[in-house]
């Protein structure tokens, strides 16, 4: 076999972009720059409070120190300013950035890599990204919470159905519906600050994974870069990634409880409910149908938790095999973590705009209210309350007192009391007070329950704990 079909077989085997053969495949898979720029910022301020770590210690001289770290801050404003040249051939965010360095400053540049690895330099880059992110998720939560309060508060004597399976099943206020969502996005808070409080470990100075021979200062880095304290482990350094799963697992468990109200929007704003009604800012029409309003912002919200769920398995799965320490596996830890932050960034700051803007159809939600014998419970109660009935027997009667009402095609509080007494001889005029929706849900005043006094309870604390928590 020729030369010639050698080659030509060879370009056939790699083909279109990986013509030029292995070498080309190698650059395109080994290559993460063109997105992990994105961490341009979190190298350049690791890499200023190395340099003027070391020249502390005496590892490299002051001058030197002075020239990186004029280098760097010049490095970053052409980045910041679009001026930068990236190349994929230098691999990474790091190695661009020393190139770049290099050429600035000269020699001085290749001091600044002392007692340090590309391993710890990315833990470092990765943690200190994740946790801005995760602050911004903290606020955008806090934003998130308080548009449900006011919402709570102006509908806390607003009453609605609580379904069970989607069914009717006993009124309660919107003002309680809100404040459910409002424990829900509480505990994604929580989750979130406590996954701040993890990541709060600085990993710059752990090295390749054993740590250095150089007499280097790394509690004065993590002061520097806003960390309490220093790792403990220099091989878990270099190979956790850890915050970047609690992240993304916390994520998960927020954009779950952004679908589920998603869904609800979408449901309640239907014509067959009509519980609310969304601005244009948040709806889109039909090209072919003029009379369609359609819910697109709450239904992409809803779409968004599936890209989040499915991020974090990947990362999962990238960890789940991978001995210690570090893997170029670990270089597919980015991407994932990325679009999880920016979907849940959005789905968030859309979730709170809906809240914000959506009209509450109040006649709606209390017709609905009384449908599909809403206040039955509120029947057997009294029965057990009023006459000392046993719960189950009053339970027995009720259920005959809706029969009743289903052959007569009425509602509980419509029927005569003589057709309540033909069930329960000892029913009495009274019973009527608990059979309205308003007077059910005001009558649920246990800790937590849906009456507009306790609704309101609940708002107060909810309001205290994020002024104390800040």
């Amino acid at each position: 076999m020729s030369d010639d079909i050698d080659n030509k077989s060879s370009n056939q085997m790699w083909g279109g972009r990986f013509a030029s053969g292995p070498a080309a495949i190698m650059e395109e898979i080994n290559a993460s720059i063109d997105y992990d720029r994105r961490l341009f910022a979190q190298d350049i301020e690791g890499s200023i409070a190395h340099a003027t770590m070391l020249a502390d210690c005496h590892i490299i001289s002051a001058s030197d120190r002075d020239k990186i770290i004029h280098g760097l801050n010049t490095i970053r404003s052409e980045i910041e300013a679009g001026g930068f040249s990236f190349s994929r051939k230098l691999e990474d965010i790091h190695m661009n950035v020393e190139a770049r360095l290099a050429d600035l400053i000269g020699a001085a540049a290749g001091r600044l890599h002392t007692a340090r690895s590309r391993n710890d330099q990315v833990a470092l880059d990765f943690r200190m990204w994740v946790r801005a992110e995760a602050a911004k998720t903290v606020a955008a939560l806090k934003g998130l919470i308080a548009a449900l309060l006011v919402r709570a508060e102006e509908h806390a004597k607003t009453v609605m159905p609580g379904f069970t399976h989607l069914q009717t099943a006993q009124p309660v206020t919107f003002g309680h519906h809100c404040m459910a969502y409002v424990e829900m996005f509480g505990r994604d808070l929580s989750r979130m600050r406590d996954c701040l409080a993890r990541m709060d470990e600085c990993p710059l100075g752990a090295a390749a994974l054993a740590g250095t021979g150089f007499a280097i200062d790394r509690h004065q880095t993590a002061t520097a870069l806003g960390f309490s304290t220093p790792t403990r482990n220099s091989i878990d350094t270099v190979s956790d990634r850890d915050f970047a799963l609690e992240f993304m697992a916390a994520a998960a468990i927020c954009a779950t409880h952004l679908s589920r109200l998603a869904e609800e929007i979408v449901i309640w704003s239907t014509p067959q409910f009509g519980f609310v009604r969304l601005s244009d800012a948040f709806s889109t029409g039909s090209s072919i149908m003029p009379q369609k309003k359609n819910p697109d912002a709450a239904e992409l919200v809803r779409a968004k938790t599936g890209r989040i769920n499915g991020n974090l398995i990947a990362l999962l799965t990238v960890m789940k095999g991978l001995p210690l320490a570090y893997s170029k596996d670990m270089q597919e830890d980015k991407e994932a973590v990325f679009d999880a932050a920016e979907s849940l960034e959005l789905a968030l700051a859309a979730m709170t705009g809906m809240i914000s803007d959506l009209v509450v159809d109040e006649k709606a939600m209390k017709k609905a209210a009384g449908s599909g014998f809403s206040t039955a419970t509120d029947l057997a109660d009294w029965l057990v309350r009023e006459l000392g009935v046993p719960f189950r027997e009053a339970h027995h009667i009720t259920g005959r007192a809706v029969a009743l009402a289903e052959e007569k095609r009425t509602a509980l509080e419509r029927l005569d009391l003589a057709d309540l007494q033909s069930i329960h001889g000892g029913i009495t005029e009274a019973v009527f007070d608990v059979l309205t929706v308003a007077k059910s849900a005001a009558s649920r005043k246990s800790f937590g329950g849906t009456a507009p006094q306790e609704v309101r309870r609940q708002i107060r604390y909810w309001k205290k704990k994020l002024e104390k928590d800040g």
